[in-house]
């Protein structure tokens, strides 16, 4: 669902935006589209993950849910991914930020995850893996409980090599080389 808007919106005006509501919109190609409502699934696959990274040693300060970023496409773009973890760089420029935005002038987080919605799917395989690769993240997961799979996409010299892990396959990270996790456990709650 797009909100109609009666010209493209720059980057500076959704900044600015306010319907007086609480409806997230993310910003693609100048049109403002609501995040709908995450299944009780999405919402379970994300949580599941947060806790995992937490109990990682990663600290809560680069553990974030439903943040924005910005990101190049045609025009700037803006995304809001299901979970992120920060670099120490970008948990330090986030410091005091009023919004929880990151700016295209602020260092990439190391990992985005994306958990595949019913009708998304080639928005969070196509197009956000475009955008994410641009915008230099070393690592973008795509979580489809659809498909029941995960997809593991390391940045390599600007582009994405891609690694599909099903079932009792472990998951290798490149940036987390302590991980210890099977796309069933992701996947358990579907």
């Amino acid at each position: 669902m797009t909100v109609a808007i009666a010209k493209k919106m720059t980057f500076d005006e959704f900044l600015e935006y306010n319907d007086g509501t609480d409806t997230l919109y993310e910003l693609e190609n100048g049109e403002l589209i609501p995040v709908a409502s995450e299944s009780e699934i999405n919402q379970l696959i994300a949580v599941f993950l947060l806790i995992y990274f937490s109990q990682l040693g990663i600290p809560a300060n680069r553990l974030r849910m439903k943040t924005e970023i910005a990101v190049h496409s045609r025009q700037v773009n803006v995304r809001v991914p299901d979970l992120m973890v920060y670099s120490e760089e970008l948990a330090i420029a986030m410091q005091g930020a009023t919004r929880s935005l990151v700016l295209l002038d602020m260092p990439p987080p190391l990992l985005v995850v994306e958990v595949v919605s019913p009708n998304q799917a080639s928005r969070d395989y196509r197009y956000k893996r475009t955008e994410y690769a641009a915008r230099g993240i070393a690592e973008y997961w795509i979580v489809d409980a659809i498909a029941q799979k995960v997809t593991v996409l390391e940045w390599v010299e600007g582009f994405y090599e891609e690694r599909v892990y099903e079932g009792e396959q472990a998951i290798a990270s490149p940036i987390f080389s302590e991980l210890q996790l099977t796309a069933d456990q992701v996947l358990q709650n579907c």
